[in-house]
């Protein structure tokens, strides 16, 4: 009881009265929502493009087929996307007419939710506008008749696809790219504005609800309110100007004050995740670029400088050579602003336009598919570009980075003044010569069987030591972990020749501790993990890049790599089993996990070296 009610101040007593209004508001029909009411326009919405200049080539997302989350294809046959169905499962909403907050958050005959909100995030607007560009023909009455077919299928405020206040932002944020893609901001179809002010009447009422969060629902709210109602004051004549106007400040005001609140000094991110990190970075970016093209009054420098910072946090995760980056934190599949068809893992393109826009830089010199969205967009490439990668400590956030000549090593560390989503305390990630040599689980689902949910975000799922077969943090509920935990002494990030070295250590709160210590050199690294204060074992896990590993002995070791870990007092066991991991929302694959247990207190010391 003590470490729920601990946990519920640390999430803040306002946050939680705001949870509480909202939720009691509904209840006791005092909620504006509950009263929303709106009929949906038929287009068209978009007419022919009003774009100068020339183009990039188009995307061909959503052309042939449907991909759900980077991975999962869905073929598209004539006709239009099953907006109320889980592809995955087959699953469907069967009462579209129930007003969205009547829904169940989590419905087992549907499964995970956010496979409906997929195709309603209307990535594919994006896509067509982009073919509409480049004159193909017939995309401009497909853009135009699925948009139809959605508000048809989609009544107002009514099924899963209005449930969600962020899910209703994103497809504005989509919608107004689309609309600079084909130069009508300012022309705008009559229909395109009804539908958009639909959308804002419904964000605003549940903005409060959605800064409780502390996360990036705040933050896309806010810019879908900044933006779409902008755009209603550039282009409405009646009552909706004022409305538009009034919208536009307020989602100006709360933007700036999301980001003075969650994004740190360093540039970390209340989420401690990539993904996440990506979603507010594109929501940013996209503020940014609306906010120039229709010449509105700059950001605070306050927020101008965190934008910057962010940008730099996430530029310093990602591999320059394929645009991969650390599976860390919670990956829900989001990506926010697919200009280009690199695949989803690729954080290049979101680095390089928020770099360019927040830093006046490039993160990336050599010309390259990350330039795509910029020239979409109409930003131009800056001729100066950003230093190389150093090592870096982001304290704040709770992330140290070591890099050598040809590898790097990103460390997790507990820094939590917002809810931790996974039990990952001192996990380590190795990159070598930009393969991911150690690797973190990932998220697969929000609403799977329990067996998973409690996998991946758990520390067994992670790089580091486990107590007891406990997680490092009890969990309270299916996104939150009480008993935070809390870093008990730090070294600086120390260089000696060609060695660099970094040191950590953490108290849990059944009085376990673990201090690491990274070595990082040219050809190899060696870990040191003394362990103390657990009761029964301590099991270390070196979750391995998947392929074919061989143990014998001490040592584990394939064609190119090859990992020994020894003990300071008795070892248990040492064991390579199965492990999984998801880089994509919803896709699950194995990979080879090494064990090693000991248990009594004592030193793991792990030494993996590389072929140079």
């Amino acid at each position: 009881m003590f470490v729920t009610v601990r946990t519920l101040i640390s999430l803040g007593v306002l946050n939680l009265w705001r949870v509480a209004a909202y939720r009691l508001g509904i209840r006791l029909r005092l909620s504006r929502v509950r009263r929303l009411k709106a009929v949906l326009p038929q287009g068209p919405f978009f007419g022919v493009s009003r774009r100068s200049g020339a183009a990039p080539a188009p995307s061909s997302a959503w052309q042939y087929e449907a991909r759900y989350f980077g991975w999962f294809s869905v073929a598209l046959k004539d006709g239009y996307p099953d907006w109320q169905i889980n592809p995955l499962s087959g699953g469907r909403f069967s009462d579209i007419n129930c007003p969205w907050w009547r829904l169940q958050d989590f419905d087992p005959a549907v499964g995970d939710i956010k496979t409906v909100w997929e195709a309603s995030r209307f990535d594919w607007v994006l896509a067509m506008a982009e073919r509409v560009c480049a004159g193909q023909a017939g995309e401009l009455d497909q853009l135009n008749a699925w948009i139809n077919d959605w508000c048809q299928v989609n009544p107002a405020y009514l099924g899963p696809n209005w449930k969600c206040g962020q899910e209703a932002s994103i497809r504005v944020m989509h919608l107004a790219m689309a609309t600079l893609l084909l130069g009508q901001i300012r022309n705008t179809e009559a229909a395109l504005i009804t539908l958009v002010h639909a959308h804002l009447a419904r964000i605003a009422p549940t903005l409060r609800y959605a800064r409780a969060q502390d996360n990036n629902h705040g933050t896309s709210e806010a810019a879908a309110l900044f933006i779409g109602g902008s755009w209603l004051a550039a282009n409405a004549t009646d009552d909706r100007r004022t409305e538009g106007e009034h919208w536009a400040r307020s989602g100006c005001n709360w933007i700036e004050e999301r980001v003075h609140r969650l994004v740190a000094e360093d540039g970390s991110f209340s989420q401690h995740s990539m993904v996440y990190h990506r979603v507010l970075l594109d929501t940013l970016s996209m503020a940014e670029v609306w906010r120039r093209a229709l010449e509105l009054q700059p950001f605070s420098a306050r927020f101008s400088k965190l934008a910057r910072s962010a940008a730099l946090w996430l530029k310093a995760f990602t591999q320059m050579s394929d645009g991969d980056a650390p599976n860390i934190g919670a990956n829900d599949g989001a990506r926010l602003l697919p200009l280009s068809d690199t695949d989803f893992r690729d954080f290049r393109p979101s680095v390089q336009l928020a770099c360019v826009l927040f830093t006046d830089a490039r993160a990336i010199s050599a010309p390259g598919p990350w330039d795509v969205p910029l020239q979409w967009l109409g930003i131009n490439l800056p001729e100066s570009a950003l230093p190389e990668e150093s090592n870096r400590i982001c304290d704040q956030g709770g992330y140290a980075i070591l890099r050598g000549a040809v590898a790097s090593a990103y460390l997790r560390y507990p820094r939590f003044r917002f809810r931790p989503s996974h039990a990952d305390a001192l996990h380590l990630d190795l990159w070598v010569h930009g393969r991911n040599i150690l690797r973190d689980a990932g998220t697969y689902s929000y609403n799977t069987e329990p067996r998973w949910t409690s996998y991946f975000p758990g520390t067994a799922a992670h790089n580091t030591v486990e107590f007891d077969g406990r997680d490092q943090m009890p969990r309270l509920g299916r996104f939150l972990f009480g008993a935070w935990l809390r870093t008990s002494e730090r070294s600086e990030i120390e260089v000696e020749g060609e060695e660099t070295r970094f040191s950590v250590r953490y108290q849990d709160g059944q009085g376990a501790t673990h201090r690491r210590q990274i070595i990082l050199g040219p050809c190899r690294m060696v870990v040191e993990d003394s362990v103390a204060g657990f009761r029964e074992k301590a099991i270390l896990r070196w979750r391995l890049e998947p392929g074919t590993w061989h143990l014998n002995g001490d040592t584990v070791f394939n064609d190119r790599t090859r990992l020994t870990v020894t003990t300071n007092v008795l070892r248990n066991r040492i064991e390579l089993v199965e492990g999984w991991e998801s880089r994509y929302y919803l896709n699950r694959e194995c990979l080879p996990v090494l064990e090693v247990e000991i248990l009594t207190p004592g030193i793991f010391r792990t030494e993996l070296s590389w072929t140079p």
